[in-house]
């Protein structure tokens, strides 16, 4: 006798994530945040993060073809993932900065199809729950790609608060990222070029809009939809 739940079995959790592209999205960049670290300071650490980061714009064409079919996000991530090979496995690390700027451009996109998709009717499904999570953490990769092409084009952008200017890494400036657009003030890494203070400040702005516009009005229409059961 099968004492597993029935949403436990195989064929429906098959389903349900392929009902919910959004829901593996946000499961491996959360997978990504614990394994960053431990990618950092190899080389082979170093390839396995531009495998992954290439599997995650694979899940990110994904999402977006799905909520709103269009060919720029093509655009932006064929050359994206084409210089990003050739910068890990090539040895043409100078292509990186442009690969990260157009990575920026597609997650930016990414944001805005998710939010259009969320916002076009007046009921609040599961996939959009799951897909408002998605979306802030494609806000946070999006800046975070941002930040890196800018220290890569203006060295000295971003500076750890005991430590001299220097080249932060991925995850000093993912953790940026995600503490400016949460606005808890936790990071311990400062923009000082002027580029980089201007990204900061429109994380900051982003951050706010994104819970004030979004996150809120997706909460109104489950208390409203609650009331009304």
């Amino acid at each position: 006798m099968n004492w597993a739940p029935p949403i436990l079995a195989p064929w429906r959790l098959a389903h349900g994530l392929r009902k919910h592209p959004s829901a593996i999205l946000l499961a491996v960049q959360l997978l990504g945040i614990l394994s960053y670290p431990l990618m950092e300071n190899t080389g082979i650490g170093r390839a396995l993060f531009g495998a992954m980061s290439i599997a995650v714009l694979s899940l990110v064409l994904w999402v977006v073809n799905r909520a709103s079919a269009h060919w720029v996000a093509w655009l932006l991530a064929v050359p994206s993932v084409a210089m990003s090979l050739l910068a890990n496995f090539a040895g043409m690390p100078a292509l990186l900065p442009w690969a990260h700027a157009l990575e920026a451009i597609l997650y930016f996109y990414a944001v805005a199809g998710l939010i259009r998709y969320m916002l076009g009717d007046m009921r609040v499904t599961t996939d959009e729950l799951v897909a408002a999570a998605t979306t802030f953490t494609l806000l946070a990769w999006a800046f975070a790609y941002a930040f890196s092409a800018c220290q890569a084009w203006l060295p000295g952008s971003f500076s750890d608060v005991s430590v001299p200017p220097q080249p932060r890494t991925w995850m000093e400036l993912l953790f940026l990222s995600f503490s400016t657009l949460s606005g808890v003030g936790l990071s311990d890494i400062v923009p000082l070029s002027p580029l980089a203070r201007a990204l900061t400040m429109l994380a900051m702005f982003s951050g706010v809009m994104y819970i004030a516009i979004v996150v809120s009005r997706l909460i109104a229409l489950t208390v409203i939809r609650q009331q009304h059961r």
